[in-house]
């Protein structure tokens, strides 16, 4: 190593030191993999008057898919708004050539609907705060929901 190196600790990300490392690992990423083939997917749910209740925000790349985002408005929770929106997403991505969906979610949001939705646990991480798990969930494209 370099002994001239200097190593500075900061608790933040300073923002130009930041879009270097971005743009460094990007560019890393792109030399060792067609990250090119990788295509955004979304599926949104609106009132008649146009108004954003809910979405999933993700991608597919290969046959994977990754459900990166889902959101329900409130006041429209526990009405299937996110199974349908998570049905529909998924449903996109086999037509995609998707046969494997997989997810991070923690245990305040919404482990018990992608369990409902045939994602199994892969992972559990503990030791965020007493009570919280982060869960990265994972689908394969045979998998049945649970009725």
């Amino acid at each position: 190593m370099d002994p001239d190196l200097a190593f500075v600790l900061h608790d933040g990300v300073p923002e130009e030191a930041g879009r270097i490392v971005d743009s460094g690992l990007g560019a890393s990423n792109e030399n060792a993999a067609p990250l090119h083939e990788v295509e955004r997917l979304s599926c949104f749910a609106r009132k008649p008057s146009g108004e954003l209740i809910g979405g999933a925000v993700g991608r597919t790349w290969g046959e994977c898919c990754e459900l990166q985002q889902l959101w329900v408005d409130s006041a429209h929770r526990r009405r299937g708004v996110a199974s349908e929106l998570v049905r529909r997403f998924e449903a996109r991505a086999r037509e995609r050539g998707c046969r494997t969906f997989y997810l991070e979610t923690f245990s305040f949001q919404a482990p018990g609907l992608y369990r409902r939705l045939g994602y199994e646990v892969g992972l559990e991480l503990r030791g965020f705060r007493p009570g919280v798990v982060k869960y990265v969930m994972v689908k394969r494209a045979d998998a049945a929901p649970t009725p």
